[in-house]
């Protein structure tokens, strides 16, 4: 099997001191990226861990699919135990930064600690070194990414960032990376914050060599060649499909669909759009680069999840509002779902909804942790009695589009995954919009037949986490093609899928979770039958844990100091 390179960077910014760990035992076993961050977090986290404590340990990691020039593969992971969850979690981001950070010659890099002081990490092939900056306390993620490329000469593409939200400690803050790419969801940007680092830089020229058999190109080719709606509206095109089927949460989920959604939707972003963007090495070129020169808004996005959340279910039926919105987030460092889904709550408690000027007054108080946005900061879970909404979340996390009620795989895939409410982690929704060929549709009614596919779909999906590869590659990679990439088979990969996710609800096991948390806000034909066989296809207990016999407990079940 084809893995990532390099030893373990392990720097704890408490006591100022870094070290680096052969790991190449678990880089054979485990690929990289999503998989390397959770079998270490697993073993080395203990399980009582405070999230905002010193002892919670940040994974940054590259698969081996960083070391080609294929589409898709300008991305890379994050892990750590989410404030917001409460769980363990994996997020990733694309942009620019990947490259860079294999430059630096390690596999990941791990950060525990906390320091005394504001810090940037400075992390090159030659070593680590810690620059204390307490004039950048809760600087933008611009004003960062200026000083940085000032002082230092590196650009956006070499840095991950947390603004004003990470270091106030915001439950759902996002690390950014080339300014405008977020690891946003989960919360990691305030674990962070919590450890008082401002921002990490990579750079050097030391990347190990990982080979990648030619289909690359193949690849490649044919995402520069595809005519895709992506390439003109990126993830915004399904905006109109999905409001006509009646899965685009509006008005804080009370409706499915939305008067407005052509004005907020792909042909209103593809109006604003001004350029193409891209990540690195990515002929697809999906991403959103937009502006309004009228209201001097510039931005990169709305996405289709940023839409949702600041437009639909925010009763906002302008795209520059919405665009706006994006922008506040990106330079605050706040994940826009669960931004946009808390302010939505918050409209829903004073019969607001339409109010851009209370809705961009919010953001700003939610990261700053001024006034109400303190309460709102903590998530939906923490403040809804407060605020007598209904709980909009699974397992500590807001709710992403493409609405369960109506795609009812997805609402159980919503349920199961150990992330929260995440569309990502195993992207159902396009089996039963669908879209994908009609042979591999489902009806978007019930469960028959779906929970097999959902652990096919969340195995995967572990797996291009860990090569680290972009989900937007569906169409180009088949699994002969990601065999042939990762030089394994492809029962080989799932399993290997499997073990990530066993591993993660392993952990979360061990800090209280059960069949109580893979819960939905609302009622889905046959949940509870269909929960019942996904827990049996995964040889797991009914009560949703994993066999004491499956992993080793001690590994690290040391308890927390911090």
């Amino acid at each position: 099997m084809k893995h990532v390179r390099g030893p373990l960077c392990t720097i704890d910014v408490g006591e100022q001191t870094s070290d680096t760990e052969d790991i190449d035992d678990v880089l054979e076993s485990y690929l990289g990226g999503r998989a390397l961050g959770t079998k270490l977090a697993h073993d080395r986290v203990p399980f009582d861990v405070d999230p905002l404590g010193a002892q919670n340990r940040l994974y940054l990691a590259t698969g081996p699919l960083q070391h080609s020039t294929m589409s898709f593969t300008g991305r890379m992971s994050a892990t750590g135990v989410s404030p917001l969850t409460d769980g363990l979690l994996s997020s990733n981001a694309g942009g620019f930064l990947s490259r860079n950070f294999t430059g630096t010659g390690y596999s990941a890099v791990e950060i525990t600690g906390s320091s005394d002081e504001l810090v940037i990490v400075h992390v090159t092939d030659e070593g680590v070194e810690f620059e204390a900056v307490p004039d950048l306390a809760e600087a933008t993620v611009t004003d960062t990414c200026e000083y940085i490329e000032d002082e230092h000469g590196l650009e956006e593409d070499h840095t991950v960032v947390v603004g004003p939200a990470g270091e106030n400690e915001v439950r759902f803050a996002s690390i950014m990376t080339s300014r405008e790419r977020a690891f946003g969801r989960g919360g990691l940007g305030a674990v962070l914050g919590a450890k008082n680092v401002k921002a990490i830089t990579f750079d050097g020229d030391s990347t190990n060599e990982v080979e990648i058999p030619p289909v690359q190109m193949e690849i490649h080719g044919e995402a520069a060649q595809a005519d895709h709606p992506m390439k003109e509206s990126g993830t915004t095109s399904v905006t109109e499909y999905a409001n006509m089927v009646e899965a685009l949460p509006t008005r804080y989920f009370s409706e499915l669909s939305f008067e407005g959604a052509a004005d907020i939707g792909g042909d209103a972003v593809a109006e604003k759009k001004y350029k193409k963007g891209t990540c690195s090495a990515c002929a697809f070129a999906c991403k959103l680069p937009t502006k309004d020169e009228e209201r001097d808004v510039v931005t990169e996005g709305p996405e289709y999840e940023t839409v949702m959340a600041f437009g639909s279910n925010s009763g906002v039926d302008d795209v520059v509002d919405v665009m706006k919105s994006n922008k506040l987030c990106d330079e605050l460092g706040l994940d826009t779902i669960s931004a946009g889904d808390v302010v939505a709550a918050y409209l829903e408690s004073e019969d607001e909804f339409g109010n851009v000027d209370l809705i961009h007054d919010l953001v700003e108080k939610i990261a700053y942790r001024e006034d109400v946005g303190d309460t709102l900061a903590e998530g939906i879970d923490a403040f809804h009695d407060e605020l007598g909404v209904e709980n909009w979340t699974v397992k500590g996390m807001e709710f992403p589009a493409h609405d369960g009620r109506t795609l009812n795989g997805q609402g159980l895939a919503f349920a199961t995954s150990n992330r929260g409410a995440d569309h990502m982690y195993a992207e159902f929704y396009p089996y039963e919009y669908p879209l994908v060929d009609a042979d591999d549709a489902f009806d978007k009614d019930g469960l028959e037949g779906k929970p097999p596919k959902v652990i096919e779909l969340e195995n995967i999906n572990a797996i291009k986490d860990s090569g680290v590869l972009c989900k937007f590659s569906r169409d180009f990679m088949t699994p002969e093609r990601l065999e042939t990439l990762l030089d394994a088979d492809y029962e080989e990969l799932l399993e290997l899928g499997g073990e990530v996710v066993s591993l993660e609800r392993h952990f979360n096991n061990q800090r209280g979770f059960d069949r109580g948390d893979d819960t939905l806000p609302y009622e889905v034909p046959e949940f509870e039958t269909g929960l019942s066989e996904y827990y049996e296809e995964r040889e797991w207990n009914d009560d949703g844990t994993v066999p004491a016999e499956r992993f080793d407990s001690s590994a690290a079940s040391a308890p927390a100091d911090d």
